[in-house]
């Protein structure tokens, strides 16, 4: 699996949307689409914002082994606090 396909794997499991991802490193959609896509290499700075902010182990990235992968049972527990953080979101605004 190609660096691209595994940065795209680890949003979509965090349902984050490319442009999300784009304002956090910061950088705009269309280039950070370009990296998900092994057109573009990120910089180290972007490599290492994404890490950051997908959780990811850049060795994991890079192919390097030596690395903690998040589980199942993790994806799941960060789904249930997504939901509740919406929850107390919306309910904080009526």
């Amino acid at each position: 699996m190609k660096i691209g396909e595994k940065i795209r794997n680890a949003r979509e499991d965090m349902d984050l949307s490319q442009s999300d991802i784009a304002r956090l490193i910061p950088m705009n959609q269309s280039n950070y689409s370009k990296i998900e896509r092994d057109i573009q290499e990120p910089s180290i700075e972007q490599l290492r914002r994404i890490c950051e902010i997908l959780a990811i182990d850049p060795r994991y990235l890079l192919g390097l082994g030596d690395y903690q992968t998040i589980t199942s049972a993790d994806m799941s527990l960060l789904s249930d606090i997504k939901k509740v953080i919406k929850k107390y979101k919306a309910q904080s605004e009526e």
